[in-house]
């Protein structure tokens, strides 16, 4: 019987079963130890034996070589980790990797195989979906993820072609393996596209562990496609950095170049090396992985695992040389040019809710940076008596004001597109906090242009402001900024850690401030101490910092707010 269109798209929809299944279990897990994980990476990346080790025990743990890519991408983002530590803990994701392969082969292909009792599992983990606390929801989701990926692996065995009768796929397969070397070369390049096409090196392992088990190809082949795959995985996650941050791109780069020179020793090695494997197993009574297809699944397998522990061994003394090649050949803009692109976030980096929100967080702190500039601008604009400066003056502050509708258009949109996945309650708070707080910073950046607008009207008129005016001015925008550093400070800060305290402190005191300083403005007035016009932009600047002050206590409010949902639920 042929393989026919039907039998492929068998195939094919055995293939998303498996990839579904790891997706749900990988992001589960994520949820249940994502902040206990990456409070672990900030503490214990500090030199580079200690990052790699970092790097498998979250792979191993999230069973996802991308998502603890992502996490380390975050870190160098956040300042918590530089891009050396990071190459480290993406070594260590190489090696933490592998298990998912052990995973698959023990429970999928031994005797004993969890296909089995896949239903059982699901009965098990359902429940907790309705459980009230939402840890149980998550190990629920982790339950039936991990029973779906074996549900799909099982269906993939069924689903490939038997060769018994497609003798055409054999004799293709056959012709492969008499091009000597250069078979060995094109099976890594099966291996990469393959990798690419599932979107997964564990989906693409455990296609190949199906080929082995179905005695489809020799050990040697079946080795060379392990090898274009973990160059396949990195191109995945370069594809996925092209819409990133220079950060993103310099790591995504780094993985490729220590996968690619590893994968360039082992080919020079290729025939000593799996010979060496031969031999040990055969000398430990597991069989040959050259001569008897039974033995190739673990043939394989102790390939895969002992490369990359190797590869790392031997690449993680190139660290530095690594880190200069990827800062060289991808350099950040210089400030003026980069200052106003969203640094932080990528739109097809961020895996899950919780690591999507940790990347706003650091956009929306860099946000809030253009708005204390914009301060300063203002202040030096009532100041200055320069023209040529003045006009500069102006400009920027209506390019900052222009640049600060663009950046909450685009982190709201973000935002809008990580709430489309599957998100925890105290994600959907934070998302609505967030959309908040570039709301009121980007009021605040109004109010600024406002500001500017009605000084260079008092200039168009040749009208001064009078000694007092000025001084009290400085008065209330000194209060202003301290009131921004506090907010700055805040948005920079671990949110759990803010008190509302000072910025209450903050804003009473420009409250205060303004309700004297407007006391004396209309009895100014009618004392006819200056002129109707010039009291009237002086009024608007006063009253502008007091809406500016309630602006950023709401800013330090939301994010208090933020916490206090997290303790509750």
């Amino acid at each position: 019987m042929e393989y026919g269109i039907y039998d492929i798209l068998k195939l094919v929809g055995a293939l998303g079963f498996f990839i579904y299944g790891m997706k749900v279990m990988s992001e589960s897990i994520q949820k249940v130890a994502g902040d206990s994980l990456r409070s672990v990476m900030s503490i214990i990346t500090s030199n580079r034996v200690s990052g790699v080790f970092t790097g498998f025990l979250t792979t191993a743990i999230i069973q996802s070589s991308s998502a603890t890519t992502v996490m380390v991408v975050s870190f160098v983002n956040a300042g918590l980790l530089k891009l050396r530590q990071a190459i480290g803990v993406i070594m260590g994701a190489n090696i933490g990797t592998t298990i998912t392969a052990v995973l698959i082969l023990v429970f999928g292909f031994s005797k004993f195989s969890i296909s089995h009792y896949t239903l059982p599992i699901i009965a098990v983990g359902f429940p907790l979906l309705f459980a009230k606390k939402v840890e149980w929801k998550y190990w629920g989701e982790f339950l039936i993820g991990f029973a779906l990926l074996f549900m799909g692996l099982s269906a993939l065995k069924g689903a490939v072609p038997d060769l018994k009768h497609n003798p055409e796929i054999l004799a293709w397969i056959t012709d492969l393996n008499n091009l000597g070397f250069l078979s060995v070369v094109i099976a890594v390049l099966i291996g990469t596209v393959l990798t690419v096409v599932v979107q997964s090196s564990s989906a693409a392992m455990a296609i190949t562990l199906i080929m082995c088990d179905n005695g489809w190809i020799p050990y040697d082949m079946a080795a060379g496609i392990v090898l274009g795959e973990n160059i396949g995985t990195t191109i995945t996650a370069n594809l996925a950095a092209l819409v990133g941050n220079v950060h993103a791109k310099r790591a995504a780069l780094a993985h490729f170049m220590f996968n690619v020179f590893g994968v360039v020793w082992m080919l020079l090695i290729f025939n000593f090396y799996i010979n060496g494997i031969d031999s040990i197993m055969v000398s430990t009574g597991n069989g040959s992985p050259l001569n008897e297809t039974g033995a190739i699944k673990w043939g394989l397998t102790y390939f895969h695992i002992s490369f990359n522990i190797l590869n790392t061994a031997i690449m993680i003394w190139f660290v530095p040389q690594i880190e200069n090649v990827v800062t060289r050949l991808i350099s950040s803009k210089d400030e003026e040019d980069e200052e106003f692109h969203l640094e932080f976030i990528g739109t097809q980096l961020m895996r899950t809710a919780e690591l999507s929100l940790m990347e706003a967080r650091k956009e929306v702190a860099k946000f809030s940076k253009h708005v204390v500039k914009m301060s300063k601008f203002v202040q030096e604009l009532i100041e200055s008596t320069d023209t040529k400066r003045i006009e500069k003056l102006t400009d920027k502050i209506s390019k900052y004001e222009d640049r600060t509708d663009e950046l909450e258009m685009e982190i709201d949109d973000y935002l809008v597109k990580v709430s489309e996945g599957r998100l925890s309650t105290a994600a959907s708070e934070e998302i609505r906090a967030i959309m908040s707080i570039t709301s009121d910073l980007e009021r605040t950046a109004d109010i600024f242009m406002r500001m500017s607008r009605e000084i260079n009207r008092k200039n168009k008129h040749n009208l001064t402001f009078t000694d007092d005016q000025i001084s009290n001015i400085q008065k209330i925008f000194s209060s202003v900024d301290e009131a921004l550093t506090v907010m700055h400070t805040n948005l920079k800060a671990d949110y759990s850690e803010v008190e509302l305290e000072d910025a209450m402190s903050k804003e009473s005191s420009i409250n205060k401030l303004k309700k004297e300083l407007s006391k004396q403005h209309w009895k100014s007035v009618e004392e006819n101490h200056y002129d109707v016009q010039t009291g009237i932009v002086y009024r608007d600047i006063i009253f502008g910092c007091e809406r500016i002050g309630d602006h950023i206590i709401n800013v330090t409010e939301s994010i208090v707010g933020i916490e206090e949902h997290v303790s509750v639920s």
